[in-house]
């Protein structure tokens, strides 16, 4: 494991998630100014076999995976092939369907889509080509609240279709071809099946995973209730590429990839291209959980921590990335030049103090700015 000289504190905060919170098994690590300045793991990666978290362990991030596929849709239109602005339907003439032809990418990134369900159900999950039919003929929802409102798993199939109507591969291989293979990253959206062995098993508390109350806006998610967990781990899941919810990486691996956003000698995405992904598009309060929300072109915009499991603190970094479902954190912060990620096996409800720990660990480490990397 690594620390660097002022980054200590961060590793007994993750020494501290397992001796007093209860932690399972985890991951997290973090670059400043394009060095890997923490790089810790450890605890158990699959409770039922006892085989432990170590240096390789992959790790299923839910909404992490929201990045890299923003990132995806980001170099299509840096490389002039789309505008954020144009609608939807410009690319796929389906989605025009009962009153879409209007709603833009940008509405889209931001969840302003107005499709966080699918009215058809989710017994076809794994199924793009379903699932995206299904969403083009969907009509939008009609009640207000659901103009702001997050789209879990729907985000993903929108995009993705997207990009492969645009460029004809899907965003999992688009990403492994375009960002994780030039960068060297250990981040992929849908697992390759010869690393599935290295895969972290999910597991989930109960109570964590919920079975309503529903109503007409506040519906079942597939993923999020009871049971769930069992489906998180099966070899179909982990190669589905789920461009919304079904990335893996090691937390290395997503760190790196936001260190390369904020490095442009390094990076795909241009300074201007990164900028605009950290603009604002849209900010509100979300209809069904109450709180806080502000997102660029994909990105969560992190400056109101109770979103983001980032510290409040009076010199408060803002930054931007997309945290996962049940705790894992993963995002820069421009101004101080770091970049982290968080990756987690137990699933929690927020607020959750083992990410909200760990950041604010790094974030006052960062005021020292220490660079040079030491083993531990």
């Amino acid at each position: 494991m690594w620390t660097a000289p002022g980054f200590e504190q961060v590793a007994e905060e993750f020494a501290r998630n397992f001796a007093e919170r209860g932690e399972v098994g985890a991951a997290f690590a973090a670059y400043h100014r394009g060095e890997l300045v923490v790089d810790l793991y450890g605890g158990t990666a699959d409770p039922d076999t006892g085989r432990r978290w170590d240096h390789d362990t992959i790790h299923l991030m839910f909404s992490g995976t929201k990045g890299p596929t923003s990132a995806c849709v980001l170099l299509l239109m840096q490389r002039g092939q789309l505008s954020l602005t144009d609608p939807l339907s410009r690319y796929w003439p389906e989605f025009g369907a009962n009153g879409k032809e209007s709603i833009t990418i940008a509405e889209v990134l931001s969840h302003q889509a107005r499709l966080p369900w699918v009215d058809a159900g989710y017994a076809e999950l794994l199924d793009h080509d379903a699932m995206a039919a299904h969403l083009a003929a969907q009509a939008p929802a009609a009640d207000p609240r659901a103009a702001f409102m997050y789209h879990p798993v729907t985000w993903g199939w929108l995009l993705d279709e997207l990009v492969r109507r645009v460029d004809g591969r899907t965003v999992g291989r688009f990403f492994a071809e375009e960002f994780a293979q030039p960068l060297g990253l250990e981040v992929w959206i849908g697992l390759p099946e010869e690393l599935h062995w290295r895969a972290a098993t999910m597991v989930a508390p109960e109570g964590v995973l919920v079975d309503g109350p529903w109503s007409d806006l506040n519906r079942p998610n597939p993923l999020w209730i009871p049971g769930a967990e069992k489906y998180w781990n099966t070899t179909e899941y982990r190669t589905a590429g789920l461009a919304a919810v079904g990335g893996y990486a090691t937390a290395r691996g997503m760190a790196r990839f936001y260190a390369s956003l904020l490095d442009q000698t390094a990076g795909v995405l241009t300074r201007e291209t990164v900028a605009l992904a950290q603009r604002e598009i849209r900010r509100g309060t979300e209809p069904n959980w109450g709180s806080p929300m502000s997102y660029g072109a994909g990105f969560e915009l992190t400056e109101q921590p109770e979103q983001s499991g980032q510290p409040e603190q009076p010199e408060q970094p803002k930054g931007f990335g997309h945290s996962g479902a049940g705790g894992s954190r993963h995002g820069a912060w421009p101004d101080r030049e770091i970049a982290y990620s968080y990756l987690m096996n137990e699933v929690r409800v927020s607020p959750d103090p083992r990410p909200i720990s760990l950041l604010t660990a790094l974030s006052a480490a960062g005021l020292s700015r220490g660079t040079r990397a030491t083993a531990r």
